[in-house]
């Protein structure tokens, strides 16, 4: 019997009950007990054949001891320095083997290290590259043109110098006596609102809704939405009165007069009118559009990070500024000599439009859902996407953020629009779950909520004299709440 470890007659055999297991005729492995102990202890298997082994699966044999005679060449001292030489030979050749494998191992390694690292360098590069390739690529334009004629690329000269000084004649105007303006006498009161209810509805449009405009006398609406209809609702007629055409969804709309003004998502801005005019400056969707108080000023941003300035008098795109992120919503100030774009990064972006230069940055915490001025020029609320929580803050005060930060009015549900009314007091938000009108009182400066309801709206604006409040939700369907 030989050891199936060593080899060598076992001192202590000892058999393995599960190695013969299939074959009960055979007994099964043969181990030197200490040797067998010992990988058991470590492994809990069978050497031979991997199986699970214990201690207690071992089976002790018995057996006449027999001493083994030593062969003939170790019975002498010649014999047996011979059998050492040759054993230092044989450990000293597999030293020198060891120490070979262990320098091929060392250069293979080296050699996958550098290929490793060589790999990271070109990935790093590659990705470098990709992100390089994508901004490019976001910031690609294509020239703004009118139906009709040729395609005419943005002015690089910027904002013509008549433009210049309407934009500073306006401000001068508008911001007079801003602040000492007083309430007009028709306008609603507190007591009013608190009675507002849905005076009527309109049927749900097609292709549903995402905005709405409302013109200087409140008696017109623009709303549109994924069909790439854009329907003029008579508020007061309680109808649609005209019908144009996108090519694409509509994203936002302005009034140029009487003339309405869209966005698509295809990247377009459309201004319908006796002759059509198509601005295609931007490189993707356009999220938002405004117009100046007072001048022929369109101001859009969108996808493509950037905010462009166009003449509409003639017709023509003329200033493009990038940001370094998605632009999502946009207004200018009361008094024009300002533009705010808020972002997908919850940065409020402001720009003096009569050169397109930074202002100010305005930190919201989240992707700015909507923007709007008030009307006293020094405040403006805004909403970050998904909140329920309205932020008022001071434009004078950008650099402090302690005190930017005038008042958070928490609405109890998610808000996607909000709008001040002409006099200040009033701050409508609305979204999914309904709408809700805060107060302001100067006199004690406080905050107050006048009404809450169960009418959801994805846009609100007030009507004329604040006296009626005009929605529409998502389905399409325009609302309009008054005193009842």
């Amino acid at each position: 019997m030989l050891c199936s470890i060593s080899g060598q007659a076992p001192q202590q055999p000892v058999a393995s009950s599960k190695s013969g297991e299939a074959d009960p005729v055979l007994l099964g492995n043969i181990y030197e007990k200490r040797l067998i102990e010992a990988y058991i202890a470590e492994n809990h298997k069978d050497p031979v054949n991997g199986e699970d082994l214990e201690l207690t699966d071992l089976i002790d044999l018995k057996s006449a001891h027999i001493v083994t005679p030593r062969p003939p060449t170790l019975t002498s001292i010649p014999a047996l320095l011979s059998a050492f030489q040759t054993e230092w030979d044989a450990t000293t050749l597999e030293a020198f083997n060891l120490r070979h494998q262990l320098n091929i191992t060392r250069q293979e390694l080296a050699t996958a290290l550098y290929q490793h690292d060589a790999a990271t360098r070109v990935i790093a590069r590659l990705t470098k590259e990709r992100d390089e390739s994508r901004d490019a690529l976001s910031k690609v334009t294509v020239g703004a043109g009118v139906a009709g004629s040729d395609a005419m690329q943005i002015d690089s000269s910027g904002i013509p110098e008549h433009l210049v000084l309407a934009v500073q004649e306006a401000q001068v105007k508008l911001s007079k006596g801003r602040r000492k303006r007083t309430v007009p006498k028709d306008w609603v009161n507190a007591e009013a609102i608190g009675k507002f209810g849905v005076a009527h509805a309109s049927d749900s449009l097609s292709g549903g809704a995402n905005f709405l405009a409302l013109d200087e006398t409140s008696e017109l609406a623009i709303v549109g939405g994924a069909d790439g209809y854009v329907h003029i609702y008579s508020v007061t007629e309680q109808n649609t009165v005209n019908t144009y055409r996108a090519e694409a969804a509509v994203t936002d709309a302005v009034w140029y007069g009487k003339y309405p003004v869209v966005s698509t998502t295809l990247g377009t801005v459309h201004v319908f009118g006796k002759e059509k005019v198509m601005f295609t400056a931007h490189a993707g969707r356009v999220n938002s559009i405004d117009i100046h108080p007072t001048c022929d000023i369109l101001a859009s941003v969108g996808v493509d990070k950037s905010l462009i300035f166009y003449d509409l008098e003639a017709g023509k795109a003329m200033k493009q500024v990038y940001t370094d992120s998605e632009l999502t919503t946009a207004t200018f100030h009361p008094d024009g000599h300002v533009f705010a774009a808020g972002g997908a990064d919850g940065q409020i972006k402001m720009f003096y439009v009569e050169n397109a230069e930074k202002a100010a940055i305005f930190e919201l915490g989240g992707p700015v859902q909507d923007l709007v001025f008030s009307e006293n020029g020094i405040w403006f609320a805004a909403v970050a996407k998904g909140s329920t929580t309205v932020v008022i803050l001071d434009i004078r005060k950008p650099e402090l953020p302690d005190e930017v930060r005038l008042k958070e009015l928490e609405i109890g549900g998610p808000v996607d629009t909000i709008d001040w009314d002409y006099t200040g007091q009033y701050v409508a938000a609305a979204g999914p779950r309904g709408l809700t009108v805060v107060k302001y009182t100067k006199s004690n400066k406080s905050w107050s909520d006048v009404i809450s309801n169960a009418v959801p709206a994805v846009a609100i604006r007030w009507g004329s004299n604040a006296k009626t409040l005009v929605t529409v939700n998502k389905s399409g369907v325009i609302a309009v709440l008054g005193e009842i």
